[in-house]
């Protein structure tokens, strides 16, 4: 599932690829990916501009110039394309909008969605959502604060969206692993300095996905910005911890496979 780093390299490109040009086709395939009818959905968007493309969490916001809005949430499997026809991968699409001769292939949303909302319903369905992780204003004070009192176990935590938007099964390991943390130690059970190393950890890793493009592949032909991150324990069960070489081990937590260094992680 695309995470925070993912969805914020997506955001970088379409704002290049799409911002400012005219929605001049869509195609619906699969209804249940949106929540209007076919026609309300290609009515409200069909020859409207996107204005900008903002990210919240894990979810994308496309802004129109008649003030109507689309939230993107990839969900398990969704993923993206932009290109003609021609480049098209060989995948079914669930929508499709079309600018000229390219156009933008949502993929994958079987638990996805691209849903038309106006700029108040966005407001109301994410206001559940907790701060952004790389926000200037998430300090280390405002983090030991949100962590202040709370006792579940630290990947779960991570986790939760409305602890801290857009982190998870992915990035919890690999932001645990930074921190040399056990992805099922208790936040009532780490002193001051381990939650700031887990705090300095959340920003690193997050920043380095970022840079690199998040791990997922790529959105055009040609594009070498998207997928460049590799993963440091996350799926890496056997293999060697890149720190202290001992074999990254899987286990599951709240039903999420999770990979961590039972010799570094403490």
């Amino acid at each position: 599932m695309p995470e925070l780093p993912e969805m914020e390299t997506y955001k970088t490109l379409l704002q290049q690829l799409i911002g400012g040009k005219v929605i001049t086709g869509v195609e619906i395939n699969r209804e249940k990916s949106i929540n209007v009818s076919k026609q309300e959905f290609t009515r409200q968007i069909l020859n409207q501009k996107i204005e900008t493309i903002d990210r919240r969490a894990k979810y994308l916001i496309f802004h129109l110039e008649n003030g109507a809005c689309l939230l993107l949430h990839l969900m398990l499997g969704g993923w993206m394309f932009y290109g003609t026809k021609e480049d098209k991968p060989d995948r079914t699409v669930q929508v499709r909008l079309s600018f000229g001769d390219r156009h933008l292939y949502f993929i994958g949303l079987r638990l996805g969605y691209l849903h038309l909302f106006t700029p108040e319903m966005i407001k109301s369905e994410l206001q559940n959502i907790g701060p952004e992780p790389l926000d200037p204003n998430f300090s280390t004070d405002a983090f030991l604060v949100i962590m202040k009192g709370k006792r579940g176990g630290l990947k779960t935590t991570l986790m939760k969206q409305e602890v801290i938007a857009g982190i998870g099964n992915r990035y919890s390991d690999e932001i645990l692993w930074h921190a040399q943390l056990l992805p099922d130690r208790k936040i009532d059970e780490l002193d001051q300095e381990a939650l700031i190393r887990l705090y300095n950890s959340i920003k690193f890793i997050l920043q380095q996905a970022i840079q690199n493009g998040g791990y997922m592949g790529s959105l055009f032909n040609g594009d070498n910005k998207t997928g460049g991150y590799k993963m440091l324990v996350h799926g890496l069960e056997g293999e060697a911890c890149p720190r202290c070489g001992t074999p990254i081990v899987k286990v599951e937590i709240s039903s999420r496979k999770t990979y961590f260094c039972e010799n570094c992680q403490h």
